[in-house]
C-alpha cells in the first residue's frame, strides 16, 4: 500500500483498538482545522482520519495488513467517499473535543455519598474472640426538614429558564465540515435541568445536614490489626438525599502486657530459676480462656517451647483457633550466699563439671555478613 497507516498515527503495527483511538485523538485535537487552519494542516487531517478510519475496523485492517485495499469491498469511507462517507469516524472527533457528541440530558441532584474511615481500638480478647460495639460517627444524613430535596417546605425545583429543562445548551460552529452542533452543560443550573429558587434553611440546599450518630457493629472472632470491615450503606449520604456511600472500620489492635501475636498463634514467655528447670516443676500460665497450669519437665532447657494447642486467636471466618507457644527462660543465679555455693560446688564435683571443656556450636550470623557472602560467590 502507498500509505503506511500505522506510520501516519504513530502506533506499532501490533497496537491495540484502545492504542489507535488514543493516538488519534491526540492528533486530532492538534490537526482539527478549527485549530490550525492553514492548508497543510486540513491535508494532514484527512490523512489520520482515513488512517483511523481503516485501522479501527477490524475487518479493513485485516485487509490492510494483507496488502489489498480496504476500501475495494466498496465501503464509503475517507478513501471511498470523503469525509462524508459512511465510515467517517465523526463521533470519535466530537469525543476528541467534547468528551461526547451524544446528548445527556439533565442529571440527577441525587448522587452517592462518600465513604467514611473509622479507626477502631480492641484489645486482644476482642480481636480473639469478637464483640459488639456501639460506635458513635459524625457524619451527613439526610435532611429531615426538606427530606432530601434541598427545597425549602412546601416549594419544588423549578424548570430552568435557559435550557428548559434539558440540562444542556447547544452551540452551533462552522468547520470545513460544515456546521458543527455540540451541547454542554447548562451554566444556569449546573446541569441539573432545574434550579432551587428557595432552598431549605436547614440544610442550605444541599439536601443533608451533619449529625453524630450511633451504630451497632459486631466485630467478627479473629480479626488482627490493620484489617478493615466495610458495612454498605453506612457512609455519608449524597446529596440531593442520594444513597449512602460504605463505612469502612481500620482493626486497630492494642498491645497486650503479656501475648504477642503472630497470625493467630500466641506467644509468651515464662521464667523458671535453674533449679526448677533441673528438678521440673509446675507452673500457672495465663491464657485468653483462663488461668491453667502447666507442667515443666525435670531437665528443661532455656529456650525450649511448650505449646498448648488450641489456646490462640480463634480463626477468621473458620471454625478452630490458634495455639499458645509457652518460651522457657532458665534463670541463672547471679548472687550465692556461702551455704548456697558450697551445695552448687558439691553438685559440680558429684556430676563431674568442675571445669567443663564447653560445648562449641556455630553462632548466629548477621544479615550483612550472610550478603557478603552471597556477593563474592558470584
Amino acid at each position: 500500500m502507498a500509505n503506511d497507516y500505522y506510520a501516519t498515527l504513530g502506533v506499532r503495527r501490533d497496537a491495540s483498538a484502545d492504542e489507535v483511538k488514543k493516538a488519534y485523538r491526540r492528533l486530532a485535537r492538534e490537526l482539527h482545522p478549527d485549530v490550525n487552519p492553514d492548508p497543510e494542516t486540513q491535508e494532514r487531517f484527512k490523512e489520520i482520519t482515513q488512517a483511523y478510519e481503516v485501522l479501527s475496523d477490524p475487518k479493513k485492517r485485516e485487509m490492510y495488513d494483507l496488502g489489498a485495499d480496504p476500501f475495494a469491498s466498496g465501503g464509503a469511507g475517507a478513501g471511498a467517499g470523503g469525509f462524508g462517507g459512511a465510515g467517517f469516524p465523526f463521533s470519535d472527533i466530537m469525543d476528541a473535543f467534547f468528551g461526547t457528541a451524544a446528548s445527556r440530558g439533565p442529571r440527577s441532584r441525587a448522587r452517592r455519598g462518600r465513604n467514611a474511615t473509622l479507626r477502631v481500638e480492641l484489645d486482644l480478647a476482642e480481636t480473639a474472640f469478637g464483640t459488639t460495639r456501639e460506635l458513635s460517627i459524625d457524619t451527613a444524613v439526610a435532611c429531615t426538614a426538606c427530606e432530601g430535596s434541598g427545597c425549602a417546605p412546601g416549594t419544588h425545583p423549578e424548570s430552568c429558564e435557559t435550557c428548559h429543562g434539558r440540562g444542556e445548551v447547544q452551540q452551533v460552529q462552522r468547520s470545513f465540515l460544515g456546521q458543527v452542533m455540540t451541547a454542554r452543560p447548562c451554566p444556569a443550573c449546573g446541569g441539573f435541568g432545574s434550579v432551587i429558587r428557595n432552598p431549605c434553611a436547614e440544610c442550605s440546599g444541599d439536601g443533608r445536614v451533619r449529625t453524630r450518630r450511633t451504630v451497632k457493629v459486631k466485630i467478627p472472632a479473629g480479626v488482627e490489626n490493620g484489617i478493615h470491615i466495610q458495612l454498605a450503606g453506612e457512609g455519608e449520604v449524597g446529596p440531593g438525599g442520594g444513597p449512602p456511600g460504605d463505612l469502612f472500620l481500620e482493626i486497630v489492635e492494642k498491645a497486650h502486657p503479656i501475648f504477642e501475636r503472630e497470625g493467630d498463634d500466641l506467644h509468651c514467655t515464662v521464667e523458671i530459676p535453674m533449679t526448677a528447670a533441673a528438678l521440673g516443676t509446675s507452673v500457672t500460665v495465663e491464657t485468653l480462656d483462663a488461668a491453667e497450669g502447666v507442667d515443666i519437665k525435670p531437665g528443661t532447657q532455656s529456650g525450649q517451647v511448650i505449646t498448648l494447642y488450641g489456646r490462640g486467636v480463634r480463626h477468621l471466618n473458620e471454625s478452630g483457633r490458634g495455639d499458645l507457644m509457652i518460651h522457657v527462660n532458665v534463670e541463672t543465679p547471679g548472687r550465692l550466699d556461702e551455704e548456697q555455693e558450697e551445695l552448687l560446688r558439691r553438685l559440680a564435683k558429684l556430676r563431674g563439671e568442675e571445669r567443663p571443656p564447653g560445648k562449641f556450636a556455630p553462632g548466629q550470623r548477621g544479615m550483612f555478613s550472610r550478603i557478603r557472602d552471597v556477593f563474592n560467590q558470584h
